[in-house]
């Protein structure tokens, strides 16, 4: 284990037990706060209750079907927008001021286009991801040497072996950086979107959970997300080390 995830790990070991201890001894109240023991407790129970398993599965299908569209898309979009300059420059600062509109504000719009289900939410997420994959692979493409192209028409590779053996492997840290990005976003749009209007998922639950001051299962629930997207981006982490340390670098 690397002293950085060691030094990670107690920072957050640290601060559960700083907090328990805070909880614990009144000085963050019940109301507020619970223990992170009790999140933990309230976290399992849930997974004996029916109506929070099928709120966690509707937004893990809807966050997992919007972000793999995000990357799919992303992907091709921006190897297209780095295969055509000249479309690239135009779209280039309409990338570059996009998160700067709240894509929540079209929920509505949505919900008049495909009805109050799923649909909604899921685009909601993949709008948020798709940018994020956008921009990082235009980045990747962008840090390709220019000597290694030339090296690769010079031995006639197709442009799948070329992809394969010169571009991925350089343009990987940034990919790997819109993936974990992506994933981000795709659940805080989703997830915020169930909070705006919705009849199911994590964010309705926690919503609902928060207004009737059920503390137990609000924490509970938030764990959960917390725990979901903590390890999937330390995954990706483990993967990017991988691929990094075959190439040679620490």
């Amino acid at each position: 284990m690397r002293k950085a995830t060691k030094v990670r790990i107690a920072v957050l070991l640290a601060a559960a037990v700083a907090i328990e201890i805070a909880c614990r001894a009144g000085i963050i109240k019940p109301y507020s706060m619970i223990p992170p023991t009790q999140m933990l407790v309230s976290l399992v129970k849930l997974f004996t209750t029916s109506g929070a398993v099928a709120d966690m599965k509707q937004t893990l299908s809807a966050v997992v079907i919007a972000l793999t569209s995000a990357l799919i898309v992303g992907f091709v979009v921006g190897a297209v927008l780095h295969a055509v300059p000249r479309l690239r420059r135009i779209v280039d600062p309409l990338l570059a001021t996009y998160y700067s509109v709240p894509i929540f504000v079209f929920y509505p719009v949505f919900i008049v286009a495909f009805g109050l289900n799923a649909i909604p939410k899921t685009v909601i997420g993949f709008l948020y991801a798709l940018v994020a994959v956008v921009i990082n692979t235009l980045n990747g493409l962008d840090r390709v040497p220019v000597v290694l192209w030339k090296t690769a028409k010079a031995h006639q590779l197709g442009k799948v072996s070329t992809a394969i053996h010169i571009v991925f492997p350089c343009a990987a840290p940034y990919l790997f950086t819109g993936v974990k990005l992506a994933i981000a976003y795709a659940f805080i749009g989703v997830i915020g979107s169930e909070f705006i209007l919705s009849s199911g998922g994590l964010g309705y639950r926690i919503s609902f959970a928060y207004n009737n001051f059920q503390t137990d299962v609000m924490y509970g629930l938030m764990l959960f997300v917390l725990s979901v997207v903590i390890t999937v981006n330390m995954a990706l982490y483990v993967w990017e080390r991988r691929l990094m340390k075959r190439r040679g670098e620490r």
